[in-house]
Order: structure tokens, then C-alpha cells, then sequence
């Protein structure tokens, strides 16, 4: 059974406390999972997460975009096929989406050689499911303030933030089978149960499904 979820959002929506609660829950529920994230899920992707959120360094669009994307490519080939074909549930803070929102509508890329790069460095792979934490920009913006995460793409101005928020949204509206959206102004209790409900219908749509194989 394939389980593969992936936390999309502004920072500052409490991806990291959302997917730190699912896993236990999941543990809880006799599952093994594997939270990973990006940048930063392989060793070489750390090396890259240090340049690409480094706010010493200006970075030219495309070079932040294919940076981004070589990263993933490791991440795909070393943790999460591996991850997948062991039967854990694979948890990932940002996956390729974050790459159409942020370089796509943050920055301004064309989304069509986004979305081609994007499937060649994953071999088509995409999410079971993907969460789109939702909250105002500035309510993100305000959460990551004094924090001491706030990188070069924190810094961006207010507008490029909006724009990402937009594409997350436009995403998330268009590929209802693959996208739940949670309202991550709620309590942290309340945002987890949100979650817990949708990742536990598809843990039993999957059981079920796998059954329905085994016996035909």
C-alpha cells in the first residue's frame, strides 16, 4: 500500500508541528512513517539548502528554480521511492509544488517548463496526498517574525508572498483529488484533526482497495 503525503503552505502555517502530530498519530496507528522534507532531505540537499536560504546570496530565478529542482531529483532517488518501497508512509514538508508556487507564481517563471522539469526530476511522481495549509500572508509573515528559520525567502517583499499564496490556492482548486486545504488559523488541535480525518479515509480506501486486488 503506497502512502505518499506531502504539506504544502506559506512558512509560518505550522507544517512542521502538523506533520510532527500526524507521524505520531500515525505511529499509533501501527504505521511507519518517514518524514523528510525539502530542501534539505539528502546530504547533498542540506549542502543546497544552505546556499538557496542563505540571505547572503542573490540568486538569479531560474538558477533558484533548477537548484531547487536537483534537490528534489536526490530527495526522489534517495529517500522517497526507498521510503515508498518499504512500506513506510512517506511525509514530506514541500514537494514540487512548492517549486510552481514559489518560482512559478512568486517569481514569475513559465509554468509549463516548470511543470516539465519538475517531471523529469521525479519520474512522474507526484503525492497521494497533498495539504495545503492555508492562512493570510501577513498571519505568516507575523508568525516568523523573531524566529530564527527567517531565510532569504522569508525576506521577500509582501507581494511575492501574496503571489505564491494565490498559486497555492489555484492549485489546490483545480486537483480537488489530490489537494485537501485546512484552515491554518484554527487551533493546532483542530487542524490535526482536519488532517487526521482525510489521511485516515485514504489509509482505509487504500486497504480496501488493495483487498479488492488480492481477491480478484
Amino acid at each position: 500500500m503506497r502512502v505518499f503525503v506531502s504539506f504544502e503552505g506559506p512558512d509560518g502555517s505550522g507544517k512542521t508541528t502538523q506533520i510532527g502530530l500526524l507521524a505520531t498519530r500515525l505511529e499509533q496507528y501501527g504505521l511507519s512513517p518517514l518524514v523528510t522534507r525539502e530542501p534539505g532531505g539528502t546530504a547533498l540537499g542540506r549542502e543546497l539548502r544552505a546556499l538557496l536560504l542563505d540571505s547572503a546570496h542573490s540568486i538569479a530565478a531560474i538558477t533558484e528554480a533548477l537548484l531547487m529542482t536537483a534537490d528534489r531529483a536526490e530527495h526522489v532517488v534517495q529517500v522517497i521511492r526507498p521510503g515508498i518501497a518499504a512500506g513506510k508512509v512517506v511525509i514530506t514538508d514541500r514537494f514540487l509544488d512548492s517549486t510552481l508556487a514559489y518560482q512559478g507564481g512568486g517569481r514569475g517563471l513559465p509554468f509549463a517548463e516548470l511543470r516539465a522539469i519538475q517531471a523529469f526530476a521525479t519520474g512522474g511522481l507526484v503525492p497521494d496526498l497533498t495539504f495545503l495549509l492555508d492562512l493570510p500572508v501577513e498571519v505568516g509573515i507575523q508568525r516568523k517574525q523573531g524566529s530564527a528559520e527567517v531565510n532569504r525567502l522569508d525576506k521577500e517583499s509582501l507581494e511575492f508572498h501574496q503571489r505564491v499564496a494565490v498559486e497555492f490556492r489555484r492549485m489546490a482548486a483545480e486537483d480537488r483529488q489530490r489537494w485537501r486545504k485546512v484552515d491554518a488559523t484554527q487551533d493546532v488541535q483542530m487542524v490535526h484533526t482536519a488532517i487526521w480525518l482525510h489521511v485516515s479515509a485514504h489509509l482505509e480506501a487504500s486497504r480496501d482497495a488493495l483487498v479488492r486486488d488480492e481477491n480478484e
